[in-house]
């Protein structure tokens, strides 16, 4: 019955009819027609977000080979090198996978894009620097993990590479300087050559970083995060050719992230953000190639806010459901100590968890809002690097890039900053879903410690 619907669908597209406005009433991203003007070619879809989606996969596959400490590998990825493989995500029990080179989706690569502002929160590096610092880092140990930092270089450089890369990209470039007046027109092809026009393409081009399958909308909240993670091939193959096209049909990065929130039914990330991008591209295509009047361009600027917003609320959830799941290691820890038991797998756990909440709160200050003093607080209260067991904790990063340790903060304290941090997300960024909440415990154990004013954010 689906590949029945589909196969009209299709033949109502050839027929002139909008995709995205037939399929499911304005669900589904695309295709949207050519308006440029003056454009004699055989295109007929507008959509182009390739180079966005082989980032995609370039970023899972790094994050895939971060334990086997191959510098060399991991950097061809990151720089996007000729003839790649995809390493993740591939296919999985019935779940195909149409691509296997990175090269069937598109080109681009992961380090030109990075962020390139200084990372407070990690020595004041680059963003750039900062990958190819952890990159390196990685290269030392065995299995991605230090555990004389405490450092899990798989979750360092996945979670700081989305932000650093996608999320900067789309906020601060495509959906920021790119939507200016007088930046990529309307009226313009987006570079000599395009099919496409100025707006057209870097709305697009957010979109891909987003990271949704063009379908999402149709889907409930579970569907897609079951389609991240390769358990619900129906609801990915949207166009029933038996295969997941990594282009169009999966769900990446902060897409997932906001599906995984989602799906408590507390809030509604994914639904939003996508009805926004697919609106706000409404308004692109109505203007049929003509630069748009001050209405448009409001309405337009409306939608760009919605995405934004909601993008930097599914990141500061990310930061309060790891800073308390730090919290619940930090317990598990203290227990299994006083026990004299055996801590090395606690520890590691304690350290994955850590290393997500950093590279979240790390991806956080790669927007387009200075952060300010809710930075400083957050970096100041994680630390750069995890307390350690024997009380120590990276505390700089030396001019060769060496760490450099020295005795850590005080674990009760460290153990309430992570409250704070959750506290914080709460306060500064309204976060709903606030999985791992660990509020409840702050008051009692601010006093514990003698002081009612340390479950304030000082």
């Amino acid at each position: 019955m689906k590949k029945f619907l589909i196969s009209i669908i299709t033949s109502l597209f050839t027929l002139g009819f909008a995709y995205s406005t037939f399929a499911d009433g304005h669900k589904v991203y695309g295709p949207y027609p050519i308006t440029l003007k003056g454009y004699d070619g055989d295109k007929t879809n507008s959509v182009k977000y390739t180079g966005q989606m082989a980032r995609q996969v370039l970023h899972d596959s790094l994050k895939a080979l971060v334990k086997s400490g191959d510098v060399a590998k991991m950097m061809a990825y990151y720089n996007g090198e000729d003839n790649l493989e995809i390493i993740a995500p591939k296919s999985k029990d019935d779940f195909k996978i149409k691509q296997t080179m990175v090269s069937e989706i598109g080109s681009g690569n992961l380090s030109g894009k990075t962020y390139k502002g200084a990372i407070a929160g990690w020595g004041n590096l680059t963003g750039p620097e900062v990958l190819e610092h952890m990159m390196n880092k990685a290269g030392e140990v065995e299995g991605g993990f230090d555990p004389n930092t405490g450092f899990d270089y798989t979750q360092l450089i996945s979670k700081f590479a989305m932000g650093a890369v996608f999320y900067n990209q789309a906020a601060n470039n495509y959906l920021g300087k790119k939507m200016e007046i007088g930046q990529k027109p309307n009226s313009e092809p987006y570079k000599e050559g395009s099919y496409y026009t100025g707006k057209e393409h870097s709305w697009d081009e957010a979109f891909g970083y987003w990271g949704s399958a063009a379908h999402a909308l149709t889907l409930s909240a579970e569907q897609n995060y079951n389609v991240a993670k390769r358990k619900d091939m129906s609801s990915a193959d949207f166009n029933g050719d038996g295969v997941v096209d990594l282009y169009s049909e999966y769900t990446f990065a902060h897409a997932y992230y906001a599906s995984s929130y989602d799906k408590s039914g507390k809030t509604n990330y994914l639904a939003t953000v996508n009805q926004a991008f697919i609106d706000g591209r409404q308004v692109i295509t109505d203007a049929n190639g003509r630069n748009l009047n001050f209405d448009e361009r409001t309405k337009l600027l409306a939608q760009r806010d919605i995405i934004v917003d909601n993008w930097q609320k599914v990141i500061a959830e990310s930061v309060f459901k790891y800073a308390g799941s730090t919290y619940k290691d930090i317990v598990a820890l203290e227990i299994i100590i006083e026990a004299n038991g055996d801590t090395s797998d606690a520890f590691r756990t304690y350290a994955k968890h850590w290393g997500e909440l950093k590279g979240f709160a790390l991806a956080l200050q790669c927007g387009p809002e200075n952060l300010g003093e809710t930075a400083v607080k957050l970096n100041r209260m994680m630390g750069l690097g995890p307390v350690l067991l024997n009380a120590s904790q990276v505390v700089g990063i030396d001019s060769n890039g060496n760490f450099i340790k020295d005795q850590a903060q005080d674990w009760n304290e460290f153990k309430l900053h992570m409250l704070k941090i959750q506290k914080l997300m709460v306060d500064e960024f309204g976060v709903v879903a606030k999985a791992k909440d660990q509020l409840g415990d702050m008051e009692a154990l601010a006093g514990s410690m003698g002081s009612a004013d340390s479950a304030e954010n000082d």
